[in-house]
């Protein structure tokens, strides 16, 4: 991964597990605090990201950070795989 990659790449790591949880995006954009314009923005790597924001997020989740960020780490080398 390179550097700068990790706020577009968590983003879709976050949809899935939200939606592993059957939350939808305005409650769940509501419930951490986020308006959902920008909740979306940030799913979609659009938007950059505090850590806070990222640990509200998690917490919300009931995940942690380090299983997100494994998430990433395990797409990106299955894509990588696949290009080999």
């Amino acid at each position: 991964m390179k550097p700068g990659d990790l706020h577009r790449q968590i983003g879709p790591a976050v949809r899935t597990e939200r939606g592993r949880h059957r939350m939808s995006q305005e409650p769940f954009a509501d419930r951490i605090g986020m308006h959902c314009t920008a909740f979306g923005a940030f799913e979609r790597g659009e938007k950059d990201f505090q850590l806070s924001t990222l640990e509200r997020v998690a917490a919300e989740l009931c995940v942690r950070i380090s299983t997100l960020a494994e998430r990433v780490e395990n797409a990106n080398s299955s894509r990588e795989s696949v290009r080999s």
